[in-house]
């Protein structure tokens, strides 16, 4: 895990990767359940017998689903002390570049594009999300993610 000081720390180093994330496994469990809270119960990822058989061989997690682990990944790769609250501001460029199959173990490499001040005493930050599945050299998503930290 990457810590940083404070908020001051960031903008010297845009253009750098910062961080990657703990390992996380996505389970069946963790796709049905996204599943029932978006209504996306298409069978590449809900029916394991028919997706045994599908282009994959298993079923494979909902591109939105390894998206919304974002958070979960910035969590395990970094610490800015001296913030009280950070907010999603939104993503420029999303590409879902690999299948994720169930059972697979992703993280995430953080690079800072770039980090401009905001009101109140805040940064907004750029950041280059590179979501990894353990075992093979291609991304499965790569997202821009934009944050807001506030001291």
């Amino acid at each position: 895990m990457k810590v940083f000081a404070s908020l001051a720390e960031l903008p010297p180093l845009v253009g750098q990767e910062l961080a990657q994330s703990d390992w996380i496994t996505i389970t069946q469990e963790q796709v049905n359940q996204f599943a029932e809270a978006t209504g996306d119960h298409q069978w590449i990822h809900v029916d394991i017998e028919k997706a045994k058989a599908g282009p994959f061989g298993a079923p494979i997690a909902h591109g939105f689903l390894t998206l919304s682990l974002l958070p979960k990944f910035f969590e395990s790769s970094m610490v800015i002390h001296g913030t009280r609250m950070g907010v999603n501001y939104g993503l420029n460029k999303v590409r879902f570049t690999g299948p994720v199959p169930v059972g697979s173990r992703l993280r995430a490499n953080m690079k800072l594009l770039s980090c401009d001040a905001i009101d109140n005493g805040g940064l907004q930050m750029t950041w280059q999300v590179t979501v990894m599945r353990e075992g093979t050299d291609k991304p499965v998503c790569v997202a821009e993610s934009i944050s807001r930290r506030y001291p």
